[in-house]
């Protein structure tokens, strides 16, 4: 039987109240078990507001997870003050705390996938924690330098060039090599992970018109297309102009686009599955998934998030978990 691990992700976001939510609606005990990482005083916060619909215990981080999968084993993170809507350096440890448990739990093969409820770059700041992100915490922790970001949804997937970078450093980050790479990643995460045996991809370009044959731009004749021609062996096609290519729906034709920032993906992708898209680190040795979306400190405390993309993420989780099984 799998067992999936989730975070609470930023107590003072809507990590926690997506979670119980999540449960509430994934609960299966006869196919999976479950474990949630969490401030116990933060769980029965949650539990007030949300009628749970499976049954759990609470253990502290030393005692054994239990093999029981009729109930979820919630782990208690510790004391934390919580100042529900604002990111603070209390909220950062503990989202922190959460991730580091999880990840100790499953190089332990206690657990086979983990789920990451929403972080704040904001409260990792104050609490002076110098990631960026999920993605390069764990890319980190299991030394691995060719990963990247994957966004999947039923409709489309789509993975990143570079990630969370300033915009004004995209293009000299942005390489032949580096966009090879994460070609080569993106075509083994769609293999192995998502079963796909002949991937098609589209790789979009950087400057508007493609760089109009480098009249506005040179990063697709230098960079872009010298990389696609490596991998003249491989179903890789563009560069596309992003603007006609999300307008003409050319992406129904492709299993995959890359993007080369951030943004370029992520608003049509966020527009066409805000509340089922799912966010997941390929290029790791273990499963990691998470919704597609923030923390949302403006909803947070009103039992008004949606928990349908971390749903989806835990669903996305268990296919890769058993994709790499088979």
């Amino acid at each position: 039987m799998n067992k999936f691990i989730f975070t609470c992700g930023d107590v003072n976001g809507i990590g926690p109240e997506i979670c119980v939510k999540a449960f509430n609606k994934v609960y299966k005990p006869e196919k999976y078990k479950l474990i949630f990482c969490c401030p116990q005083s933060v769980f029965i916060d949650e539990l007030s507001n949300i009628s749970p619909k499976f049954q759990f215990e609470i253990l502290k981080k030393n005692e054994k997870i239990s093999e029981n999968s009729e109930v979820i084993s919630v782990i208690d993170m510790g004391k934390v003050s919580r100042k529900i809507g604002y990111p603070t350096s209390a909220s950062g440890k503990i989202s922190l705390k959460s991730i580091e448990y999880s990840l100790k739990t499953i190089d332990k093969k206690l657990a086979d996938a983990i789920i990451t409820a929403p972080i704040s770059k904001t409260a990792f700041a104050l609490a002076k924690i110098n990631f960026p992100g999920h993605t390069e915490l764990l890319a980190e922790w299991y030394g691995v330098k060719n990963f990247l970001m994957l966004f999947y949804s039923k409709r489309i997937i789509c993975t990143l060039v570079t990630i969370h970078e300033p915009i004004s450093k995209v293009s000299t980050l942005l390489s032949k090599t580096k966009i090879a790479n994460t070609t080569k990643i993106t075509l083994n995460s769609l293999r192995e992970d998502f079963k796909i045996k002949n991937p098609k991809i589209a790789v979009l370009s950087l400057n508007p018109h493609a760089g109009e044959n480098s009249r506005i731009g040179k990063e697709e004749k230098s960079k872009i297309i010298p990389a696609i021609e490596s991998l003249s062996n491989e179903n890789i096609h563009g560069p596309f102009v992003p603007d006609a290519f999300f307008a003409n729906k050319v992406y129904k034709n492709y299993d995959c686009f890359i993007a080369m920032y951030h943004d370029q993906a992520l608003i049509p992708f966020k527009m066409m599955n805000f509340n089922s898209g799912v966010n997941f680190t390929a290029g790791l040795p273990i499963v990691r998934t998470s919704p597609d979306h923030g923390t949302a400190f403006d909803i947070a405390g009103k039992n008004a998030a949606d928990e349908s993309s971390i749903s989806e993420a835990f669903k996305a989780a268990e296919k890769i978990v058993n994709n790499r099984l088979s």
